[in-house]
């Protein structure tokens, strides 16, 4: 297993599983937006302030987290996509 350093998270990304417009059509997966939902896999120490402080990370292994657009980094293990992502790139948490 991958373990993220600092304030990094990993995260497997949640697929969507179909998605319907509002008139009930559904959208065709070439038409399909990136899911920004996923589960957290591992979590970093923190990060280090300045002064030599260790601030943890606010996400624990097990949470549903929303993230950015077009932040992290896709990483493949064992044939299974993640995205590594800096805290800051996290939104929210579901629940």
């Amino acid at each position: 297993m991958l373990k993220p350093l600092g304030d990094r998270v990993l995260v497997e990304v949640i697929e969507e599983t179909e998605q319907k417009t509002a008139g009930g059509l559904f959208v065709p997966d070439t038409a399909k937006q990136k899911s920004q939902r996923g589960k957290v896999i591992a979590v970093g120490s923190g990060k280090t302030l300045d002064n030599g402080t260790k601030v943890a990370v606010e996400v624990s292994v097990g949470d549903t987290v929303h993230f950015a657009k077009y932040g992290g980094t896709e990483v493949t293990l064992d044939g299974k996509e993640y995205s590594l992502f800096s805290e800051r790139d996290l939104l929210a948490i579901e629940g």
